[in-house]
């Protein structure tokens, strides 16, 4: 199986509309950053896609992928559900409703923010979903897939684990009782906004690098990274040797 970061940016994205700082400036492909999202190709060769933010498109042209079977949403904020309706040309072009995958306040969301999706008389180049809800392990195109519940701010959100892989994105806290999924990992991927000045929603530097020491994965790769955690090639000198920042299109095997 293979992941691949289609995105890697927080909700605004990199570079940020306005800004001129370094980040934004520079000319290295890896401190371009769409917001995060990223695909899963099983064995079979399925792809099980995560989250579906505003970028979703031009992410998809730019991996020259062509196929989503299985969609899995985090949760409902824009920046991860907001370009579900470009699902449209594959959904027209197999002929069928992609299966999409969420808990049932995201489910709410999704039919307040594309009611045209959900009326019994669409009009004609509508999209319309398969939801859902998330009610334990998952099994999908013969890949066991296990929910994990993390808190983003005061919300309740999922991440997932395939085999000894585990995303998660826009965490700011994990429970106790989660951890034990999340122990001796061969790929464990983390939001991380920025190195310095907590946030309220979002894990900082200092609090990944706390996780790294005690849930200890062979390997740890960062996302959701905004402008103001740095260039991409200095970001070295502040990690251990298990951990780097995820770029668009890194590409990981487990």
């Amino acid at each position: 199986m293979t992941l691949k970061f289609l995105g890697t940016g927080t909700s605004q994205g990199i570079p940020v509309i306005g800004c001129h700082c370094p980040v934004c400036s520079s000319a290295d492909p890896r401190d371009k950053r769409t917001r995060a999202s990223a695909m899963i190709t099983t064995d079979s060769g399925h792809k099980i896609l995560i989250d579906c933010g505003p970028d979703f498109r031009q992410q998809m042209l730019s991996n020259n992928e062509t196929q989503v079977d299985a969609l899995l949403l985090t949760h409902e904020h824009n920046d991860h559900v907001i370009g579900l309706d470009d699902l449209r040309p594959l959904i027209f072009k197999n002929k069928k409703e992609i299966p999409v995958y969420c808990n049932e306040r995201v489910s709410h969301e999704i039919k307040q923010r594309f009611p045209y999706a959900f009326t019994e008389e669409k009009y004609p180049g509508a999209p319309s979903f398969d939801l859902h809800l998330i009610n334990g392990d998952l099994h999908l195109f013969g890949t066991q897939i296990l929910p994990v519940e993390v808190m983003h701010y005061r919300i309740s959100i999922y991440g997932f684990r395939f085999r000894n892989l585990v995303y998660i994105t826009d965490a700011s806290l994990i429970p106790e009782e989660e951890k034990d999924k999340l122990r001796g990992l061969d790929h464990l991927i983390l939001n991380c906004i920025r190195k310095e000045n907590p946030h309220p929603a979002h894990f900082i530097l200092e609090d990944v690098l706390k996780l790294n020491e005690e849930l200890k994965p062979a390997n740890m790769y960062l996302t959701h990274i905004s402008h103001q955690y740095g260039l991409h090639s200095e970001s070295h000198t502040d990690l251990p040797a298990n951990v780097q920042l995820a770029y668009d299109s890194l590409e990981i095997e487990f």
